[in-house]
Formats: C-alpha cells, structure tokens, sequence
C-alpha cells in the first residue's frame, strides 16, 4: 500500500514539473496581442501615423537609422516656415544664391551664383522640385550659414525627440553620419504639418519658376501621389544609391489626416504602391473626433510683468483623438483646456503654457501640450509703474 501511494506521488510530482514551462511559456505571451501588418513588405522601415494625437497605427523598423536621403529637407522646411512665423523672414523677401549654394549637385533648380529670388519660390523649389541649391540658399538667408543651420536642424530634432537622427547638411546629400529613422521622419513631418499653408507648396503637382524671365523653370513634384492619390498633398521623397527610394507622404480625408512613411523602397512604383495601402488602411479602419479645430479660441494666459500681460490662445492646427471605427462612442469624449497661471515674462515662442487633457468618460485619453504663439519680454520699470497706477485708479 505504502509502495502504491509512492508512485502515485511519485507520477504527480512529474506532472507538475512538466507543467511549469507551459505555465511560464502562457506569462510571456502579451495580453490580447495586436495583429502588425507588413503593408510595406519591400521598406527597410515604415510608419503609419495619425497627425493629431502622434498615435502609430502601423510601423516596422521604425526605429533603424537609415540615410533619409532629401526627405532630410522636410527640417529644412520646417525651420524656414518657423523662422516666417517668427517674422525673421517674409515670404516676398529676396534670397540672393551664393557660389556654394549654386554649386549644389543633384536635383535643384539650377540657381546661379548671385541670383535672387523671393523666399516663397525658395521653398516652391524645395518642396516641389527637391532643390538642392534652394535648401542651402535659405539655410544661408536663415542662419548665416549652412553649418550653423544644420546645428539649428539637430537642435530642434533633439526638441522633437528625434532620438534616431543626425544631420549633416540641409538638403539629403549624401554624408557620412547622416541618418534619420522613419519614426523621427513622421515626428518631424507632423511638425511641419502644424503649418497648414506648406500644403500650398507640397500638394501642388506643377508650376513655374522665373514665370516673368525668357526662359521660366517648369516645376513638376517629385510626389506622383498629390495628383494620383485623393487627399494626397505632401510632403517630400527622396532617392540616392544608398538611401533607395523614400517618402514621407500626408493625406486628409475630412478632418483626418495621416503620415505613411517609407525608406529603403526598391523603385518608385512600390514605394507609391505601400504608401497607398498604409493609407488605404488608415482610413478604412480609423477615423478622429475633433477637439477643437484651426482658429478656434482656447482662451488667454496672463504673463506676470510682460510687455503683453494677457496673450490670447488660439489653435494654430487640428486638435483630435484617434478612434478605431466601431469601437469609441464619440459621445463618451469630454476635454478640458488648463492653462499655466504662474507663468512669468520673459516668455519665449514655442514655450509650454498649458495643456488639453481629453477624457473618454472618467478614463484620460491623451493630452496636448499647448505653447505660446509669441515671445513676450519683460515689462521695463516705467511700463510697469503705469500699469500699477492705471489699476490704483480703476483705469485699466
């Protein structure tokens, strides 16, 4: 009897052991584990990412540090639409071509040295034609140089987050130690997006450049998407020997839009061909739900001792939240707007000044940083002295 009762321990105690790395197998396995589609079988890296709330609905290798090729002058385009916004330069002001611009290889739009043209037909032939020879004229025009641009161009990626990347020029050339990730290229490409009116420039198919001289330059975009592909408007390729074909591409449909980005493609026809999947998928699986839309009041901010001690908030983009069909009651979404009450001159653009905070019911969805649309410098004694008066004598 005491034998029997051995081996049945005996054989239970084996079963346990052979239990434990099935059990140990089912606690690595992820919680309802996501399904990742390759749409891009043929990209080194892809992203698929939504504009308003940065969320990735797709993406693979995104993290991998390939050369970005002239995708590199969507930083290019950003600094130029940020130093506009800033009022350091105009659109109708003139950028005169230094030799070393107008040496530019590759693609450009054959500036010569000592030519002028307006900031505005600069950044058609960026945006359009890939222009080389127009990137380094506005780094010029903007920084002084093209080195103290490209250290403009890391600063502000290191601001975006842009943990993957590192420039070292200001239109793609190939250099060494000069990469990007697709990630980082869709973080800097929603950036740019914040800056609606550069869709002017990439989601144009042709026009011309030198329109009043003998012999006007024909335009046409590098992105074959802005006209084959509906809501298609941006943003920039980009092609060497080492880099393939690349794109990071944007389209809109209603008030959703989406970043599909592509590096290492084969050839032009498949790197058009995914991008299209990617953002057939986008808009056939999600949709958003508007906060607030551009131009919509978000209210005021005080700035203790500031030239400009109230500065009214007004939102510069789209602000929304990203919904799986099917899956949210748009009904269930609730925000609120909370802005900084300490914040005290000076003040710098760009600087963080509040946030939206949205809510599915009582669950907090995502929140948006909120930045000061302007600089405000310190109120000197004399401005300040009458600012007390005024409110001494109820004048104010």
């Amino acid at each position: 009897m005491w034998k029997k009762c051995l081996k049945i321990l005996l054989v239970v105690q084996l079963l346990a052991l052979m239990a434990v790395p099935a059990a140990l197998a089912e606690e690595k396995k992820p919680a309802n584990p996501q399904p990742q589609l390759d749409l891009a079988p043929n990209a080194q890296s892809a992203v698929l990412l939504d504009v308003d709330t940065g969320t990735i609905m797709l993406d693979k290798n995104k993290d991998a540090k390939l050369p970005p090729a002239s995708i590199t002058k969507i930083m290019t385009m950003l600094l130029v639409m940020e130093a506009l916004d800033q009022g350091k330069i105009k659109m109708d002001d003139k950028v005169r071509t230094s030799e070393y611009a107008a040496s530019m290889g590759g693609s450009q739009i054959f500036l010569e040295p000592g030519e002028e043209m307006t900031v505005q037909d600069m950044l058609k032939g960026i945006a359009m034609a890939s222009g080389n020879d127009a990137s380094v004229a506005m780094a010029e025009k903007i920084a002084g140089s093209e080195q103290a641009f490209v250290q403009m161009m890391n600063d502000r990626a290191k601001q975006l987050g842009m943990k993957n990347t590192h420039f070292v020029n200001c239109n793609g050339l190939p250099a060494e130690n000069h990469y990007s990730s697709a990630y980082d290229i869709a973080l800097m490409s929603k950036e740019l997006l914040k800056h609606e009116e550069i869709t002017q420039f990439t989601g144009q198919y042709q026009d011309y450049l030198r329109k009043d001289s003998a012999k006007p330059f024909w335009l046409v975009n590098t992105n074959k998407l802005v006209r084959f592909y509906p809501g298609a408007d941006g943003l920039k390729t980009g092609y060497t020997s080492e880099a393939k074909f690349c794109l990071t591409a944007t389209a809109k449909k209603d008030n959703f839009r989406v970043i599909s980005v592509v590096m290492g493609e084969p050839d032009t026809k498949t790197r058009n061909a995914e991008v299209t999947k990617l953002f057939d998928y986008a808009f056939s699986q999600y949709t958003n739900h508007p906060i607030f839309k551009a131009g919509d009041t978000l209210g005021s901010f005080k700035v203790s001792k500031g030239m400009d001690p109230v500065v009214p908030l007004v939102a510069k983009h789209q602000y929304s939240v990203l919904l799986k069909k099917g899956e949210v009651d748009p009904a269930q979404i609730r925000h609120e707007v909370v802005l900084m009450d300490d914040l005290k001159a000076p003040i710098a653009y760009g600087q963080n000044v509040g946030k939206i905070i949205v809510y599915k019911g009582d669950q907090m969805l995502t929140e948006f940083p909120l930045e000061s649309p302007v600089e405000v410098n310190k109120a000197g004694w004399w401005t300040l002295t009458k600012r007390t008066v005024k409110k001494m004598l109820f004048l104010n």
